[in-house]
């Protein structure tokens, strides 16, 4: 039996977060199972049971435990499996600028770059057209967003400090939606912030899965 079972699918930048850290984590013992959200499944009775929003993803436990929110599952699994992305208990103040960092990149990146994932990704997969006045208001946010960032960054290689975080972990799905949409300048045309992107994207395991996430979509294409 799998350590637990999660429910999401590849390509979902919430999902994604939880794959990013179980592959950097070294973890495989799960199983996952695919919630298609083309065909609404995340709005099943089923998964409304899980998660009461009707969101993915989810995680289960053969103990019976159930969390859904993505960043909460990361911090769990970390926890649980050891993984070596978070600070240390016994340091204070590294995890008080990991919970910093981690609150800013909920509130400060997260939301407007998910805005322009919605109307430039999301909506072009269901045939819809954009609404370029929200885009424009969120480029605007993204852009002010790393003008901070490529301050903060002059002085540490990562956003929560010197070491490489779940932090650093939640911004790869919705960074890799930016590049896909057109927006790849937001990170390579400032020094700092290029760099920290560097530093995260080639790390090996996040490169090993985003290989296979990629072999797999052109093998479904056939």
């Amino acid at each position: 039996m799998p350590a637990f079972t999660l429910y999401g699918s590849p390509g979902s930048t919430n999902t994604d977060r939880v794959r990013l850290t179980l592959a950097e984590g070294g973890f495989t013992d799960y199983e996952l199972v695919l919630v298609n959200l083309l065909k609404g499944e995340h709005k099943s009775e089923e998964n409304m049971k899980r998660h009461p929003w009707g969101k993915i993803p989810v995680i289960t436990f053969p103990d019976g435990l159930i969390l859904y929110e993505s960043r909460a599952i990361c911090k769990h699994l970390a926890r649980k499996y050891s993984f070596p992305l978070l600070p240390p208990d016994s340091d204070i103040e590294a995890a008080a600028l990991f919970d910093q960092a981690q609150s800013v990149e909920m509130l400060y990146f997260a939301e407007p770059a998910g805005r322009i994932a919605t109307e430039k990704f999301v909506k072009r997969i269901m045939g819809l057209p954009p609404n370029d006045a929200v885009v424009s208001d969120a480029l605007r946010s993204v852009e002010m967003f790393f003008d901070v960032a490529e301050r903060l960054l002059q002085d540490k290689d990562y956003m929560a400090g010197k070491d490489f975080t779940l932090t650093d972990i939640y911004y790869i799905p919705l960074i890799q939606r930016l590049f896909v949409c057109g927006y790849g300048d937001v990170i390579l045309s400032r020094n700092a912030v290029r760099a920290w992107w560097d530093r995260c994207i080639n790390r090996p395991a996040i490169q090993k899965m985003l290989t296979a996430d990629k072999e797999a979509a052109t093998a479904a294409q056939k």
